[in-house]
């Protein structure tokens, strides 16, 4: 199986008036999706920075990005696979990166991106293991 099979991209929707946007990153029907709460958080880097450049034995995760541009890598573990997808907010998608899948975002544009994330486990840190071969 292929880093790319494993992986999903969901293509989304961005809602958009004079208010403001709107964006629904996670609803509840998308596949792997557990049926309970893990973690959802938000974190941000500015230009020239990174963010992540770990892989989960245990963990899966979903990624959107809400603001900014990032190059995403991702490196399989088990086969040594490697794949980079491009991220805007102008064309939101929400990245579901199993278990055993390195990833890095980097943030090569001039202003900072905000990453939403859920994570379907709660944060351990012995599930966090570094990587730095991307």
């Amino acid at each position: 199986m292929t880093l790319l099979s494993k992986i999903k991209i969901i293509e989304r929707k961005k809602i958009e008036d004079s208010r403001g946007w709107f964006l629904k990153v996670i609803n509840g029907y998308e596949d792997n999706i557990p049926s309970y709460t893990g973690e959802v958080y938000l974190t941000n880097a500015t230009p020239g920075e990174a963010k992540g450049g770990h892989y989960h034995e245990k963990a899966n995760e979903w990624f959107t990005l809400v603001t900014g541009e990032a190059e995403l890598k991702l490196v399989d573990t088990l086969t040594n696979e490697r794949l980079t997808i491009n991220l805007s907010s102008i064309t939101p998608k929400t990245v579901y990166v199993p278990n055993n899948v390195a990833h890095i975002f980097i943030n090569n544009s001039e202003q900072d991106f905000i990453l939403l994330a859920y994570s379907d486990q709660l944060f351990v840190p012995e599930d966090t293991i570094p990587f730095n071969e991307f």
